[in-house]
């Protein structure tokens, strides 16, 4: 077994990483067709709950569970300026600050999980759980997920800070399992190297991707234990450069993003549970960060320029449009998005501090919404 404790000088070097990546990846070459933003934004549609001081941290993950419970993974906190000025509107981004590289205002003490509703209001506070989270030198947790196979309807937070995986009771009352060894790093079945998310198939087995160090995704079986693992670091076939985004999708589809790549490596299932072939890879991104599967397309954001893409499954682009910058409704990153069975659309964003509620134009051709993630019936 090869395992490492993971160190403050890599940790430190991995705070700007996002940003760097942004300054180094060239703009995008956009095909298919462009137009408008199918969604209206419901404005300052997050309310802050943090205390006189403090804001929103990056929000890394959103996942809606239902249209009155949406669940967030935050970088902990953001150190507002004393005295505040007038321009601030609730979040960070509002008086210029971008969360991800103002490091020296990042708190990483508390808020790092919790539940909004319909209205942007916090309805649940995960509060004793922060300690999990707590004094990272790094970004802290990437994604959180539900699967949808899952009856108990457990909630998994993937820390790419301490290379670890939480599992936790829906209502988030217990800790029920944890993967990894927190603040160790490793290449074999037990460890992680900054895993930044997880996707589950219809038999059970669960999709770890592992991730900006590791360069895998790797296979469980139904009790979370390892049978094997796709992948590697390179630019071949199925190899990756950053694995920062999984998704499965119909007839045994696997679609995982390669961040710094800028593709998506596409796989298939086998006959072998430990084993998956890998089938193409879809280019036309900069910097792709999250990924939704539908029943017969795909849904994927991306940076420089920021924006949402539709592609069939043989990665042709079928629609984009544009996610733009200014204030206030803009965003930096769309770091994550989830879709609840309304149709309403969550983005949060990792530099502005905050997430948005979008809600279908009366008008909007359905074929340019996106569903809720594809999962078998």
């Amino acid at each position: 077994m090869q395992k490492r404790t993971i160190t403050t000088l890599a940790l430190t070097l991995a705070l700007t990483a996002t940003t760097a990546l942004q300054a180094q990846s060239p703009p995008a070459t956009i095909t298919g067709p462009v137009g408008p933003s199918p969604y209206n934004i419901i404005r300052y549609w997050h309310q802050p709950f943090s205390e006189p001081g403090f804001a929103f941290g990056g929000n890394s993950g959103v996942f809606a569970e239902s249209p009155d419970r949406i669940l967030i993974a935050q970088r902990g906190e953001t150190r507002l300026p004393d005295p505040l000025p007038a321009t601030y509107t609730g979040f960070a981004g509002s008086l210029g600050m971008n969360v991800l590289s103002a490091v020296d205002k990042r708190v990483m003490k508390k808020n790092f999980l919790y539940v909004l509703d319909a209205n942007g209001k916090v309805r649940e506070h995960w509060s004793q759980w922060d300690s999990l989270f707590a004094d990272a030198t790094g970004p802290g947790p990437h994604r959180i997920r539900i699967s949808p196979y899952d009856p108990q309807h457990r909630v998994w937070v993937i820390d790419e800070s301490y290379s670890v995986i939480y599992v936790f009771s829906n209502d988030g009352s217990k800790l029920l399992k944890t993967l990894g060894e927190k603040g160790v790093q490793g290449t074999d079945g037990t460890h992680f190297g900054k895993p930044q998310d997880v996707a589950f198939l219809p038999d059970g087995r669960i999709l770890i991707a592992d991730g900006l160090d590791n360069h895998r995704v790797m296979i469980m079986d139904k009790d979370i234990k390892y049978i094997g693992e796709f992948g590697g670091k390179g630019k071949g076939p199925g190899q990756f450069n950053g694995v920062h985004a999984v998704a499965v999708g119909p007839e045994g589809r696997v679609f995982a993003l390669d961040r710094s790549g800028s593709r998506i490596n596409v796989f298939h299932t086998t006959s072998d549970p430990a084993k998956f072939d890998f089938v193409e890879a879809f280019g036309g991104f900069s910097l792709p960060l999250d990924i939704i599967v539908n029943d017969d397309a795909i849904w994927v954001t991306d940076l420089t320029p920021l924006r949402f893409n539709k592609l069939d499954f043989k990665g042709n682009h079928l629609y984009t449009w544009m996610v733009p910058r200014e204030l206030p409704d803009g965003y930096i990153e769309v770091h994550t998005f989830s879709v609840d069975s309304k149709g309403n659309l969550y983005g949060g964003d990792n530099q502005y501090g905050r997430t948005q509620k979008f809600v279908p134009k009366p008008d909007a051709d359905p074929k340019l919404l996106i569903h809720e993630p594809w999962h078998a019936k």
